[in-house]
């Protein structure tokens, strides 16, 4: 559970949070670094800007995932089958480089009693996917949250991402994609209750 948990601030990270002057500082920096000047009237904005959209793209911090996860709903008719939401996408940043991270997760339960509400779902993806990531540890992320909020009888997520640290720069392979799962309970006990997921999200 190493994976899991290191991307959690730690206890008072928030505090010394860098202020938006050092944030912007920062990118000055850089600019610099790149052997641009960030006094020239195209980036005059540019550190504001990178530091707003830092975060945004990095909003995931500062969420919780047991509070979206927290409101659960137990009328469901004795409803016990597959709950699937297929083809959520996401965008995130590898923690490598720094550089987006492209694809899509499909993420299935099998309720015991109380089920999520599926944009839930959706938000789970998206708080995990706002963080500085590998794929591995987002896929196991996002099913270690439902498992342990929910207790649901088994938990599926796959991951389906294209890194642009791949693209973009190194070997650059555009196009090339990752997949990445993740089974708990039933799920990870019952071959057939995997091939049922892996058939239903490319159907």
């Amino acid at each position: 559970m190493d994976a899991i948990v290191k991307n959690f601030p730690a206890a008072g990270q928030a505090d010394a949070r860098p202020t938006q002057q050092e944030a912007e500082e920062a990118v000055r920096v850089l600019l610099r670094w790149t052997g641009d000047d960030p006094s020239r009237e195209g980036l005059l904005d540019t550190p504001k800007r990178v530091a707003a959209a830092y975060r945004e793209l990095f909003s995931g911090y500062g969420q919780s995932p047991d509070e979206i996860l927290g409101r659960t709903f137990e009328e469901v008719s004795g409803y016990k089958d597959m709950v699937l939401v297929r083809d959520i996408p996401f965008y995130s940043h590898c923690e490598h480089h720094m550089v987006p991270i492209i694809g899509k997760a499909h993420v299935a339960y099998l309720p015991k009693g109380r089920v999520l509400g599926l944009s839930k779902v959706a938000r789970l993806v998206e708080i995990y996917g706002r963080r500085l990531q590998t794929q591995e540890a987002l896929t196991a992320q996002i099913a270690h949250a439902i498992q342990e909020v929910l207790d649901p009888r088994g938990v599926a997520v796959m991951i389906d991402a294209e890194h642009l640290c791949m693209a973009m720069r190194g070997v650059q392979k555009q196009g090339s994609t990752t997949l990445t799962t993740t089974f708990t309970g039933e799920f990870e006990d019952n071959a057939a209750e995997q091939a049922r997921f892996l058939t239903l999200i490319r159907s």
